[in-house]
């Protein structure tokens, strides 16, 4: 890429003229007509059905004049520069998207200018800006052809006519509507196709434009429309135009960076000016007109979208419009960069591009006559679509908020309404409308603003979408009638700048609004620096294993976040844009290394950091305003009032006599031999600026964005960049059948590389998070995190599905693929009868429980379909297909699901081209196999989203085999409760002790309370446990009993609270009871039966006893160290097997005295001793301190008030009440020392006891301090009918 001096120090590269090949003639434009009849024949679908619209074949058969043709680069200058290779055809496609048009002197040909931009594979960027205008034809042979598909055209027409009307006349019916209005046909139809060449005269579009290494639009457009001016005007203008074109192409240099520069064009000076190395880049396209199209609350979606890389199409009949959307919208992502597909102008012949299964932003043309129901776009779900001539914009669904929204929008309309911009747009707003002249009035006071603003208000009061903008305007606190304008900087009066006022405010807007934007990154980002993972190996090694890399400590930067901006962090986090640019911030370590970018961003940090470590205070979610306006714009200023460069002037050339004609109203041919090479020596060239200097910014410009030193630095970004995407750029070139089918595989791979690394990224996350709950490292994802992996995922399955569709049905190719499997299914069941193949029992849940063992679940994806198509809540194709995936992956299903839908081929074929990704075997499995390994993990991504649905539960209680319960005689009931709810109590039959009843979602289900009511002659019931399982989801709950229920029996328990725990597919069935138990259990399982007294229970030593009570206060503690929507439930670290209760459970029997046999002695016996204990010394009023006699009465109290509940709960469910009181109200350990002090241990306890040794009971005591910082809140369930 090295070049001679002059290389990339130009203003630009190439001057190119293109238009009607006269030698070639008339080409039609085979593929943008093919893209129009497609367009047209779109109401078939795949099984060839026509729609019965009669317009189907017409627009292949437009008339001549509206017909698109080929257009050739005609000439360009020079042949080449090796520094930016000509592209050909890239060029001709982009001066020209739509091929030549020709029009008749009626029509009008007003010049249009439009910019595109040529986005090279290696994500390099050239600038190109075309004038097109209309010519004479002066061929007489076109002229004539046209004039021969005319004849052709209307006789074709003629006929389809003619045979329609006899069709319409040999009807059964009367003569139809459509056969009296045939005469008017026809003379519309001589009306309007009409070029008579004896009295039209023909016109055809030409484009000149330029080619330039940076995007100074302004100047381009000036110098193309003064070069059009010259062809037009009467007078000839005062040079030749190869003095012109020459002088641009070779004299003109480009500006340093931080300086402006002058130029000649053909009537008068062109200004330019770039901004320093510590300013924002280089942007000059009128901003103000992405607003006044738009309207702010809709840039704002669409900004939002573009930062979590959401696919992003704009529509509209203006190019220019197209690309100033584009650039505005890409400009503000700053510090961040758009990493995937970027065609703001589409030609209509890459018009497949859309099927693309990647993020992108491209703009497509409208022709004006199509509304957007016509529009059919390959996939929806996940896309922006941006109507811009009509101020309307639609949002894939569940786009989260752009964090303090309402603050950014009133912060972002004050600056628009000073300008004298509607903050809602301006629906009037055309391309030459939008001026911002004279805005700021002449007094510098707001009269004629406000005035403006109020009475675009008025205009917009009657359209729908208007009058909620206007109220989120004024919800924001934006008062249009005592609206602050800004005073411009002092500097300006004194100021006198060398470009015209409309151009000043051009600047100044574009500079301000960028100014606002970036400060909102460099305030949300501002301790990003913290959070970079740097690597602890050398470049290279850690280079080479960057897919496998963490390059940012998510968990943590999040965690630091305010809750509202936690689902827009989230996402944008998880972008290609974001990995980008802390990839970057890690390659270059030390300033000079620094990208611009990166350099002007990490200087802002540095400022705002500065600043909060002087005012802590600032350092909150408050909204800090942007505070680097006037700087900016007054460094913009100082440049346009005292110019740095000026170029050499335009100046004849060596040209041999007679070149150089002139004619009016004719581009000529310039002389290319005067145009091919640039001067031998370039006097702006030495006197400029040294040799570092042009050095320097050759670098900076072909690296603008990217910076790269070295090999290895380009060779680094390059693969950085193509990490998440398969495909960067469309190559823009002649689309042969095998380019097509390249860029189709390269999609595929990109695809399955894609689902490659999200589901290793959710399985590490997951893992991590499971392993911590196991006791291994520490917990990194969040509930919003997981959210947003799994919205991630859905995403990832509708571009999957996408990609290839023949024909769209629905906004979710999933769910449409999905209909269809269902429809087949059903077709097939109801010849088959009955549903003989509905589902697949699961084999592992057929022997899942001993006894009574419930019926196992049908594996049915159909079934499964059912269920969401059950929910009421859930409106749209998009949300019913990612509900599905839900609950696939919650039920863990997914891959298994996904294979059974494409088992049928059949389906598969009808649905989908042959390159799809959905029939590349290979991948198809391979993918299938990396979305099988989610099985590894529990998710409950379903439950805990849809938390209002119904669900239907079923329950079944188990009682004892050893003690059968058929004599008993009493009446069980159940109360189920979850993290989101209960169910009341609900009554058992006790004949089958199994039921299904329907209730809103309960969540992960926590606890049973399971009773009887004690009436008939056997009122003893053994319970070995309860199940209860969700029968849409298929989670089972197993809640483990083993004691009795009933008076007299075990400790006299009518009722008694069980907690439960998941059972996996894979439990074991034997159920012995072994010493490492499942997660969670309820307590004491081991008193199976009546014998067993505390003395029979595997006697731990102190050392043992402590180790308990210390693990089971650590997870109370760490409970409360998560954010608060991950926490599980609090009641099976009180109650559960290696809870709190079973802990002090296991103090208080060390060293218990054995009673005699055949009579077990509780816990509960020994404090209401101590009870009665302390009731009685209050009685005999022995001075003992204050202090004691609080915790005493306290512990009285609570032991009275759960002696006198209603519930019939046995000694040992009172005991846990106790405990789970004292730990909400934090008086455990007093409970303890008190206890311990208590004379009665002397009579119940050996000496060895615990309770006794003053050493452990102090330290049991610190313990149980460490709750009190904890605020405990009770499940309802354990405290029901206690009132303290």
């Amino acid at each position: 890429m090295t070049a001679n001096n002059t290389a990339g120090c130009r203003f630009a590269d190439y001057f190119v003229v293109s238009g009607l090949d006269i030698e070639t003639g008339l080409e039609p434009d085979e593929l943008s007509a093919l893209c129009q009849f497609l367009q047209a024949s779109k109401g078939r679908d795949g099984a060839g059905r026509v729609s019965s619209s009669t317009d189907e074949g017409e627009n292949y058969e437009q008339s001549p004049l509206r017909r698109t043709f080929k257009s050739k680069v005609l000439a360009h200058y020079p042949e080449n520069v090796e520094w930016n290779p000509f592209d050909q055809d890239a060029v001709g496609m982009l001066c020209m998207p739509k091929g030549l048009s020709f029009k008749t002197q009626s029509d009008n040909r007003e010049p249009q200018f439009h910019s595109f931009i040529i986005t090279r594979e290696d994500g390099s960027r050239t600038y190109g800006f075309a004038l097109t205008f209309y010519e004479e034809v002066a061929s007489k042979q076109i002229c004539s052809a046209m004039q021969t598909l005319y004849h052709m055209h209307n006789a074709e027409q003629y006929d389809i006519l003619h045979t329609s009307s006899t069709i319409c006349i040999n009807s059964s019916e009367s003569i139809s509507d459509n056969c009296s209005d045939l005469p008017t046909g026809m003379s519309k139809l001589q009306r309007f196709n009409s070029y008579d060449i004896s009295k039209d005269t023909l016109y055809v579009s030409k484009c000149i434009c330029l080619i330039a290494p940076m995007p100074f639009m302004q100047a381009c457009k000036k110098v193309l429309e003064q070069l059009h001016q010259a062809v037009t005007s009467l007078q000839p203008p005062p040079l030749p135009l190869e003095s012109y074109v020459y002088n641009i192409l070779y004299e003109v240099p480009l500006p340093p960076a931080g300086r402006s520069l002058k130029f000649l064009g053909v009537y008068g000076p062109i200004i330019c000016q770039r901004p320093s190395t510590n300013e924002l880049p280089l942007f000059d396209f009128p901003i103000n007109e992405m607003f006044e199209l738009l309207g702010l609350e809709n840039v704002l979606q669409l900004f939002t979208c573009a930062l979590l890389e959401i696919q992003i199409l704009l529509y509209s009949q203006h190019y220019q419009r197209l690309m100033t959307v584009a650039e505005s919208i890409t400009a503000i992502l700053f510090p961040c960069q758009w990493q995937h597909v970027y065609v703001p102008i589409l030609p209509a012949s890459l018009l497949h591009f859309l099927d693309a299964p990647v993020p992108y932003l491209m703009g497509l043309h409208s022709n004006g006559e199509d509304d957007r129901s016509k529009l059919e776009l390959p996939q929806e779900a996940n896309l922006c679509f941006v109507d811009i001539d009509n101020h309307f914009i639609e949002l894939p669904e569940d786009l989260p908020q752009f964090p303090n929204k309402l603050e950014f929008i009133q912060e972002i309309s004050e600056i628009l309404m000073a300008f004298g911009i509607p903050p809602e747009g301006n629906l009037h707003c055309s391309e030459s409308a939008s001026k911002l002249k004279n805005l700021k009035g002449s007094d510098k006071k707001n009269g004629n603003v406000a005035g403006s603003a109020l009475s675009t208000y008025e205009l917009l009061k009657e359209n729908e979408t208007m009058a909620r903008l206007q109220a989120l305007v004024k919800r924001t606190g934006v008062s249009l009638e005592k609206l602050e304008v800004r005073e411009e900087a002092g500097s300006n009066k004194d100021l006198k700048v060398h470009c015209n006022e409309e151009e000043l405010k051009i600047h100044q807007l574009n500079i301000q609004i960028r100014e606002i934007f970036a400060n909102r990154f460099t305030q949300m980002f501002a301790d990003y620096e913290v959070f970079v993972i740097q690597p602890n190996q050398d470049k290279e090694s850690w280079f080479s294993n960057r897919e496998q890399m963490q390059n940012f400590d998510k968990a943590s930067f999040l965690s630091d976040q305010p809750e509202p901006y936690l689902p827009f962090l989230s996402r944008f986090l998880e972008t290609q844009m974001f990995a980008s640019f802390i990839d970057n911030k890690i390659m270059c370590h030390d300033d000079d290394d620094k990208d611009q970018i990166l350099r002007v961003f990490d200087t802002r940090v540095d400022k705002i950091r500065t600043l909060n470590a002087r005012t802590p205070t600032l350092r909150t979610s408050m909204y800090q305003k942007c505070t680097t306006i006037d700087a900016a714009e007054k460094a913009i200023e100082l440049r346009l009032a005292k110019i740095d460069h000026t170029a050499v002037h335009p100046h004849l050339l060596d040209m041999k006599i007679g070149q150089g004609k002139y004619e009016s109203g004719f581009f000529p041919k310039l002389q290319s031999d005067v145009l091919s090479s640039s001067p031998a020596s370039n006097k702006w060239v030495k006197r400029s600026a040294p040799a570092q200097w042009r050095r320097k910014d050759r670098q900076k410009q072909h690296t603008e964005h990217l910076h790269l030193d070295n090999d290895q630095r380009e060779k680094y970004i390059q693969e950085a960049r193509n990490l998440g995407t398969g495909m960067r750029q469309p190559k823009l070139s002649n689309l042969s059948p095998s380019v097509i089918a390249h860029t189709n595989w390269k999609f595929v791979e990109g695809l399955l590389k894609e689902c490659r690394n999200k589901t290793k990224r959710m399985l590490v996350e997951k893992m991590g998070r499971e392993a911590v709950e196991l006791g291994h490292g520490e917990v990194t994802i969040t509930g919003v995190e997981e959210n947003t992996l799994i919205a991630s995922l859905c995403d990832l399955l509708e571009r999957i599905w996408s990609h290839g569709l023949q024909v769209k049905q629905g906004k979710s190719a999933l769910w449409s693929h999905l209909l269809h499997y269902q429809e087949s299914k059903e077709k097939k069941e109801a010849v088959l009868g009955g549903t003989s193949g509905s589902g697949i029992i699961q084999d592992q849940e057929r022997r899942k429980f001993d006894g009574p063992a419930m019926p196992p679940l049908k594996i049915s994806l159909t079934q499964d379909m059912r269920h969401i198509q059950n929910i009421g809540e859930i409106k749209t194709d998009v949300g019913k297909a990612r509900a599905w995936v839900r609950l696939s992956m919650e039920k863990k299903l997914l891959s298994r699901h996904l294979k059974q839908l494409l088992s049928d081929h059949e389906l598969t074929k009808k649905l989908y081209k042959r390159y799809a990704f959905l029939r590349c075997d290979d991948e198809k499995e391979q993918f299938l196999y990396h979305l099988l390994s989610f099985n590894a993990v529990d998710y409950f991504c379903f439950t805990n989203v849809f938390t209002t649905i119904m669900i239907p539960y079923h329950v079944l209680v188990i009682p004892s085999k050893k003690l059968g319960g058929s004599m008993f005689t009493a009446n069980p009931w159940i109360c189920i409760s979850g993290e989101l709810g209960e169910t009341g109590i609900l009554q058992i039959p006790k004949s089958i002790l199994e039921m299904t009843f329907e209730c809103q979602n309960l969540g992960k289900l926590t606890t049973v309370l399971i009773g009887h009511d004690n009436s008939g002659l056997y009122a003893k019931w053994l319970v070995d446990c309860v199940v209860v399982r969700n029968e849409i989801t298929g989670h089972a709950y197993k809640f483990p009993c083993g004691r009795w229920l009933g008076k007299g029996v075990d400790d006299g328990s009518l009722e008694r609270i069980l907690v439960g725990e998941l059972v996996t597919a894979t439990q074991e069935t034997d159920e012995r009871h072994c010493r490492t138990p499942p997660m969670q259990q309820s307590p004491s399982m081991i008193r199976r039966f009546v014998n067993i007294t505390p003395t029979s229970r595997p006697k731990l030593n102190t050392g043992q006893i402590q180790e308990s009570v210390g693990e089971a206060i650590n997870g109370i503690v760490k409970h409360f160290h998560k954010p608060e929507k991950e926490r599980g439930s609090l009641t099976l670290l009180l109650c559960g097997e290696n809870g709190l209760v079973s802990a002090l459970e296991q103090v208080f029997h060390h060293g218990f005295k054995s009673p005699r046999l055949f009579k077990s002695v509780f816990i509960w016996d020994f404090l209401e001793k101590a009870y009665v204990y302390f009731e009685s010394l209050e009685h005999t009023e022995l001075t003992q301190e204050e202090n004691w006699q609080t915790r005493a009465k306290n512990f009285c109290k609570f032991v009275a008030a759960i002696n006198s509940a209603p519930r019939n709960i046995g000694k040992d469910g009172k005991f846990q009440l106790l405990v789970c009181l004292g730990a909400r109200d934090h008086l455990l350990h007093h409970w303890i020392a008190l206890l311990a002090d208590c004379p009665i241990i002397a009579q119940m306890y050996e000496d060895l006891a615990l309770i006794k040794d003053h050493t452990l009971v102090n330290s049991l005591i610190r313990v149980l301090q460490t709750l009190q910082e904890f605020n405990i809140t009770l499940e309802t369930s354990l405290v029901k009918g206690i009132d303290i």
